[in-house]
């Protein structure tokens, strides 16, 4: 990966310089501002899913008509489709966190595989909802930009943990079951980083790992991708602690996680999702002192509560995180499930001034 040139280096040489002056701002979650719309079927579908198919695009010849067993398919839920049909909302969204202080947006496409798409029948859709997901997320970023040339945005380009686990089985009385593999699960990547990489992404980002060997796979396909354009982005991995057990889905602690894919060398590793800022507050600490890059945290608004939402106020999680940054374990920093501009704000005003995490240069680096 690392022998390829940079793709844009005047992007990758610009966000690494912001990361060598300052704790670096990420967005807040997309989901929850999005739920803030109220959305109905209609919103999802717009004109050209109108009838739950995709009305430019039949398989094998088929045309579409009345009674053609296509129609009705529900796409409320399917967030990634608001790309296409209510990029408003979208564009809004990254707005609202790049006004709040936002240095790096992510991109609408944590469920833009093939295998997550494949839920809502959608699967020929990966390669243009990872373009048009970046290039929104792109306009928005160099109108930030342009608005104040002081501070460069970047666009990361979000590539989520699909549906499926390569290393456990689905089914508790076929323990050797797996439901997918890694070539199905490192091709469904590549297609997606295509699309991520033509759309304008600055960074790409494996997020919400929750299965070491889906990343794995993920990081693979990004890899041969490069390989394909002859250069390359800066790559980031975010995982995810699941529970008090201090372990991925996949049973590894965040020390152990670090090590699996430090062969990849990534310009950050970081823990997303799940949980809040006080409880991921040992694990990051962990990180912080194994990993020779920078270290990202971008965690829940606290746990959910019983009608599946977040109380953690935007104070009081950028009191926690703030305390991270004091104890020198942050160069990036944002907000998951539950967090909203007024968080982002609010982190980004608590971190300010404080200095990032010096990347140490360990002993036994490879």
């Amino acid at each position: 990966m690392n022998a390829l040139p940079w793709k844009n280096p005047a992007r990758a040489e610009a966000l690494q310089a912001a990361l060598a002056r300052r704790i670096l701002i990420i967005d807040g979650a997309m989901g929850t501002m999005i739920q803030r719309h109220e959305l109905q079927e209609a919103d999802y579908r717009g004109e050209r899913f109108a009838q739950g198919y995709d009305s430019l695009f039949a398989a094998d010849g088929h045309a579409h008509g009345n009674g053609c067993g296509c129609e009705g398919h529900d796409q409320r839920g399917n967030n990634d489709l608001l790309t296409l049909t209510r990029p408003d909302i979208i564009r809004g969204i990254h707005k609202a966190y790049l006004d709040a202080g936002a240095d790096l947006v992510e991109t609408n496409t944590f469920n833009s595989t093939s295998i997550s798409l494949a839920d809502y029948r959608l699967q020929h859709l990966v390669r243009e909802l990872n373009r048009e997901g970046a290039r929104l997320a792109r306009i928005e970023c160099d109108a930030a930009e342009a608005r104040d040339p002081t501070q460069p945005r970047f666009v990361i380009g979000v590539l989520g943990p699909t549906s499926r686990t390569a290393s456990l089985s689905p089914d508790v009385n076929r323990p050797g079951f797996r439901a997918i593999d890694f070539d199905e699960l490192a091709q469904a990547y590549r297609e997606a980083a295509r699309g991520l990489i033509e759309g304008g992404a600055d960074v790409l980002m494996v997020e919400t790992v929750f299965d070491t060997l889906n990343a794995k796979a993920a990081l693979f396909a990004i890899d041969d991708v490069f390989e394909e354009f002859g250069a390359r982005l800066p790559v980031m991995v975010s995982g995810t602690i699941t529970d008090a057990s201090g372990r991925t889905l996949s049973g590894q602690t965040a020390e152990a996680f670090w090590y699996s894919l430090r062969h990849a060398q990534p310009l950050a590793i970081g823990l997303n999702c799940a949980l809040g800022a006080k409880d991921l507050r040992q694990h990051v600490d962990v990180l912080a002192q194994v990993a020779d890059t920078h270290v990202s945290c971008h965690p829940n608004a606290g746990l959910p509560n019983a009608f599946g939402g977040y109380d953690e106020t935007p104070e009081d999680m950028a009191g926690v995180l703030r305390e991270f940054a004091q104890s020198s374990l942050l160069n990036l920093v944002g907000g998951c499930c539950g967090t909203t501009p007024e968080h982002i704000a609010a982190i980004a005003q608590a971190v300010r001034g404080l200095p990032p995490r010096k990347v140490p240069e360990l002993e036994n680096a490879a």
